[in-house]
């Protein structure tokens, strides 16, 4: 099943996971033999998250769905839960399915090799009953808000870098330089880079009381264990030279330093300028970033990777270069998505443009209210629409902030406008449940790398 034309104009070979499930969950119910599938994904910590659903019979004619069904399944709860472990509880065939697919020689090598990266673990796919299924185990932490003294805080993108001197909660400077971290091949170029931001704010402080940082990649206990920005460090060197950066950092500056991934840090920047709970915040720049704030105002201990989870089941859906993988978020929630809808529209970019010049090159056409602007801008909401059908039985949501670079000027109204559509005819039951926002006039002041100053507290006096 797939979107109207008027509400995907872009792209008529898009096929939501969302309308996807509901159209195998509607199949399962009309079998009236629905057979019981749960699926968890297990961390390092051993917090665990579990998705209790229904698979059609093995008897049924569209049976095959099943593998489809279950495999995308334990795609999306891998990236968005993460984890080094997958319970697979339910028909055997399913679970060797799985297992079979996500090995370090399966179609899901790549994914299978970074959980093991990230948790430091090797991967693992359990085969077991239903009942048999450990429950959710979760955990959340209490992080950021701390405004008071004088900070520094900052944000590593894939094109720029920012940082930011605050003095109780209010910037007294700002940066934002370019850099190019993905084609560096020594992690001394990160670190320059980023010190010397750092040098430059600290300067404009009559003292320095803690250190901030969010990063693309996944980031745990302020040390990286994969990030794009360094994916032009040899896997030889990178436990050795890239692991322990900000650790290094916090060690040179001797203050408290706290760095965590970009998108926890987006959802934060929301739930401090909004003053709202059970937000996901959705970034849209380079590529996709995600956060997640629960509903009593913490953050998870999630992944929260949803660039490389599945939005679209058309086979035919674009690849992602780096996971090799099709229909993932990368290429329609980033200005990768903005480039190839362009394309699609018959946009001709001038020689030599880098991507973020092609974004700024449509932008541009759709402030001259170029029709094929337009388009790109309204397929993305489609996207965006669907996309959240999807989240929404991952996450428990009540607000979605929108943002990045590829909402700026009329295209953020256009593509909430169009979710916003998306949502009202075919999830009207997530259309009054879920408020969309593009950050508002406070939400920009405190912005990302202000938030970021917020995660560490200060050392107490005692």
């Amino acid at each position: 099943m797939s979107p109207s034309q008027s509400l995907c104009p872009l792209d008529s070979s898009f096929r939501p996971a969302s309308l996807w499930n509901r159209c195998f969950g509607q199949a399962v119910k009309a079998s009236k033999k629905g057979v019981p599938l749960v699926l968890a994904v297990e961390r390092g910590d051993g917090s665990l998250s579990a998705f209790k659903t229904q698979i059609l019979p093995a008897s049924d004619r569209q049976a095959s769905d099943n593998l489809i069904y279950a495999e995308r399944l334990v795609k999306m709860l891998l990236w968005a839960k993460g984890g080094y472990k997958v319970h697979v509880g339910g028909p055997r065939e399913v679970g060797e399915h799985i297992k079979k697919v996500y090995s370090p020689r399966g179609r899901r090598a790549f994914d299978v090799d970074f959980m093991a990266t990230v948790y430091e673990r090797p991967f693992q796919v359990r085969i077991t009953e239903p009942n048999r299924i450990p429950v959710s185990k979760e955990k959340t932490v209490a992080l950021g808000r701390h405004l008071e003294g004088c900070r520094i805080g900052f944000d590593l993108g894939a094109s720029d870098r920012k940082v930011s001197a605050v003095v109780n909660g209010e910037p007294v400077f700002s940066e934002e330089v370019v850099w190019d971290p993905r084609n560096q091949k020594d992690t001394r170029y990160h670190y320059h880079e980023i010190m010397s931001g750092l040098h430059r704010a600290a300067a404009r402080l009559p003292r320095l009381d803690a250190i901030g940082g969010s990063s693309a990649g996944v980031i745990i206990d302020s040390r990286v264990m994969v990030a794009s920005l360094f994916r032009g460090i040899p896997k030889n060197l990178f436990k050795k030279t890239v692991t322990n950066i900000f650790r290094d950092m916090k060690k040179e500056w001797g203050v408290p330093f706290e760095v965590v991934n970009d998108g926890e840090v987006t959802a934060l920047a929301a739930a401090m300028s909004m003053g709202i709970h059970s937000v996901l915040g959705i970034a849209l720049g380079s590529s996709q970033a995600a956060g997640y704030v629960t509903p009593d105002g913490k953050i998870t201990n999630w992944l929260n990777e949803l660039a490389f989870a599945p939005v679209d089941y058309n086979p035919q859906a674009p690849v992602d270069e780096w996971s090799g993988d099709a229909g993932c978020g990368v290429q329609y929630f980033s200005q990768v998505a903005v480039i190839r809808l362009a394309e699609k529209a018959g946009v001709e970019f001038p020689p030599n443009q880098t991507p973020a010049e092609k974004l700024k090159f449509i932008q541009n056409l759709l402030a001259k209210n170029d029709p094929r602007a337009r388009q790109v801008f309204e397929t993305i909401g489609c996207y965006i629409g669907y996309g959240l059908a999807h989240y929404a039985d991952f996450y428990n949501l009540k607000h979605v902030l929108i943002l990045g670079r590829v909402t700026s000027g009329d295209g953020g109204s256009i593509i909430i406008n169009r979710a916003q559509d998306v949502l009202v005819q075919d999830f009207p039951e997530w259309a009054k449940r879920i408020a969309l926002h593009l950050p508002d006039e406070k939400s920009r002041r405190i912005g990302q790398s202000i938030a970021a100053a917020s995660l560490p507290a200060r050392k107490s006096k005692g």
